[in-house]
């Protein structure tokens, strides 16, 4: 027994002393031993693992060269969801950004911290009593990919956080990438050999990341820099600033980018910006911008989230890469309302990490205002790294065999007249639903996964159903049998049956995703929910006037006259019948019986000390109010914490009701 003890301390040291090297080296960049030193002691470890299996641990410096391959990815749900970031392109729209938290917070000058926006792939790492036990891919946002045994072979993860007393449970976000000497010399090594090369660092990282076999992304060499602390257990308390939590994130063991810095005003955001555009080219690592963050976590929570992205966060993108290609033919694809969308056929050209050979044109007016003809050479770019475009022709390179690009007069697919409104640069098809195009893009919005979320239903099956005449409409999918869907190409009764089952599993749905899912114009989701919260039921929608429409708090006279005019149509409402008579169905809405603010509205401003604003906005919609962001003649009282912005002024002179954060405590309990 005493040797065994003897052995595990042995163990034991080992570990930290591995440990405490490669802090120094990875994070402090300071190494205190040479590689012989580090490689001796590692192999000493190694031997004794081996020779004590028992004592065997995953948080193990060897555990980093990489275990047995794995046979697929499990699913991970993310506690928090991982969302995206809205971005910003020029000067004007970062100061849009600005004034919008301005006007948001009743403050003038806010505090930033400004970090280079990384071309790589965003990871969540869990860690319990300081130790790793997940990490997983950002995915959807909602559901990811569990890749702990690759994110192990990563040198600058720490496997056990560098703290005598870490946080029971963290959660720590931050991207994988490839540095461009790792990824010039893995290139060079593929070409010796005959082999594919990557074709940019992101996607070399994210293949690697998810390689079944951990070994191989133990040789990718990837490097980790942390950029939040998504969630920390309630024991632990850390200074509520987003830039001493990357300190905190450095102190636990992570390599920090040291390019991070925290700017007093949105100007000197612009400043950050400008200097690292100069030095991108000299960067260790491909680099696309930079990312803009509110620093009080305060201030954070109080800004909240969108529908898709904080609003406290903003990616400032560098201009995007160019390249010069010709512009050989122009084909208009049918959308979902169908509008006619101008798709550019290039010659194919290397552009910002890969081959186009599509952009867009964007629409009609577009195509005239650059003056873009067929055969031009033209200047192409990826806008925002992502969706490639058409950025102007090189006027001084157009030669006489170039032509004007035809304006549509007919649907390219059900051959119907088209038309376009004189207030719109869109050019539509008049068919409807008569036309397949957009009888596809309706049933593939329909099931889509915000939408009615029916798995398996993708674009090459809605190609067959509405092919074979199967499907007409929306409604028509609840009527499919198993036999015509097994007959379908690729499918098969097995196929065809789990088809049938996610068609029945949709029918329990809630009412703003079936109103998402109808594809009115102009209906996205925060307008279906939006919608759904004030009407609460169908009958409502179908007799509510463009007036009663407008009425809905962020409903303009646009999206009313299309959710009205949506309603009126008689087609339209038989095939919600049919859809209603197929079993598709939603919770009633929980009518409270008490709801004495019915039909009231509060505004807040300043900072409260008991409550949020979101849970003060939550208690304030419970009991049936509704919460505004400006004062006005109906507003029914404004609520004052501290430090109160204009909005005080303005309640004063219009003489609305003031309370304080007593007074409003006082107020809901009086409710109970």
């Amino acid at each position: 027994m005493k040797q065994n003890n003897e052995i595990l301390q042995k163990i034991e040291s080992l570990r930290q002393q591995l440990r405490e090297y490669d802090y120094q080296y990875y994070v402090l960049d300071a190494p205190t031993v040479p590689d012989s030193i580090y490689d001796t002691l590692f192999q000493q470890l190694l031997q004794l693992e081996k020779d004590h299996p028992q004592y065997q641990d995953p948080n193990s410096p060897t555990q980093r060269v990489g275990g047995a391959p794995i046979s697929a990815f499990d699913r991970i749900v993310h506690i928090n969801p991982m969302l995206s970031i809205d971005n910003v392109f020029d000067p004007s729209a970062l100061m849009a950004f600005a004034k919008r938290l301005s006007e948001r917070l009743d403050q003038s000058e806010v505090l930033y911290c400004c970090e280079p926006k990384l071309d790589g792939l965003a990871l969540s790492l869990q860690y319990e009593d300081g130790k790793l036990v997940c990490a997983g891919t950002r995915g959807d946002g909602i559901n990811g990919e569990d890749i702990t045994h690759n994110a192990r072979t990563i040198a600058e993860i720490p496997l056990i956080l560098h703290a005598e007393n870490p946080p029971k449970n963290v959660e720590i976000r931050g991207e994988v990438y490839m540095s461009k000497a790792v990824f010039n010399r893995l290139n060079a090594e593929a070409r010796q050999k005959g082999d594919k090369v990557f074709a940019n660092p992101r996607n070399a990282a994210a293949g690697s990341v998810r390689q079944l076999d951990p070994r191989i992304t133990k040789a990718r060499q990837l490097s980790f820099f942390p950029y939040t602390i998504a969630a920390i257990s309630q024991e632990y308390t850390l200074n509520p600033s987003h830039y001493a939590g990357l300190q905190a994130l450095r102190e636990w063991g992570f390599k920090v980018n040291p390019d991070i810095k925290r700017v007093q005003n949105i100007e000197a955001c612009q400043t950050y910006y400008e200097e690292l555009l100069a030095r991108r080219a000299s960067l260790a690592y491909d680099c696309d911008g930079i990312v803009i963050k509110v620093d009080s976590l305060a201030l954070q929570t109080q800004l909240g989230v969108a529908t898709r992205a904080p609003r406290w966060v903003v990616a400032y993108k560098f201009p995007a890469e160019e390249a010069l290609t010709q512009l050989t033919e122009v084909e208009w694809q049918v959308g979902r309302t169908g509008t006619l969308t101008p798709v550019a056929r290039l010659e194919p050209v290397f552009v910002g990490g890969a081959t186009v050979s599509n952009a867009t044109l964007h629409n009609s007016d577009e195509i005239a205002r650059k003056d873009i003809r067929i055969g031009d050479t033209v200047i192409v770019r990826r806008a925002g790294d992502v969706i490639p475009e058409i950025v102007a022709p090189v006027l001084a390179s157009r030669g006489s065999n170039t032509h004007a690009i035809p304006l549509p007069r007919h649907c390219p697919v059900c051959k119907s007249p088209v038309y376009k409104l004189a207030e719109e640069a869109a050019i539509r098809c008049m068919a409807g639903l008569y036309c397949s195009a957009q009888r596809k893009e309706a049933l593939r919005h329909y099931a889509s996964r915000k939408a009615m979320d029916i798995e398996g239903l993708g674009d090459k099956l809605v190609d067959q159903l509405v092919g074979h005449a199967l499907v007409h409409s929306p409604a028509d999918i609840y009527r499919l049998d198993l036999n015509a869907l097994a007959n379908l190409d690729r499918m098969g009764i097995k196929s065809a049956d789990n088809i049938l089952q996610s068609i029945e599993f949709s029918k329990k749905t809630t009412f703003a995703r079936f109103l998402y899912a109808l594809g009115i114009r102009e209906v996205g989701e925060t307008t279906a929910k939006t919608l759904a919260q004030h009407f609460e039921s169908l009958d409502a929608l179908y007799v509510a006037s463009p007036e009663d429409l407008m009425a809905v708090n962020d409903i303009g006279p646009v999206v009313a006259a299309h959710v009205h005019a949506f309603f009126k149509q008689k087609h339209n409402k038989e095939v919600i019948s049919a859809i209603l008579a197929a079993g598709v169905n939603w919770p009633k809405p929980q009518i409270s019986l008490a709801q004495p603010f019915k039909g009231q509205t509060f505004v807040i401003t300043g900072t409260l000390t008991s409550l949020s604003r979101e849970e003060v906005k939550a208690r304030l919609e419970a009991l049936g109010a509704k919460v505004s962001n400006s004062v006005s003649k109906k507003t029914q009282a404004l609520i004052v914490g501290d430090v109160p912005g204009s909005k005080l002024d303005k309640a004063e002179a219009l003489h609305v009701p003031i309370l304080n954060e007593a007074d409003f405590l006082a107020l809901l309990e009086r409710q109970r």
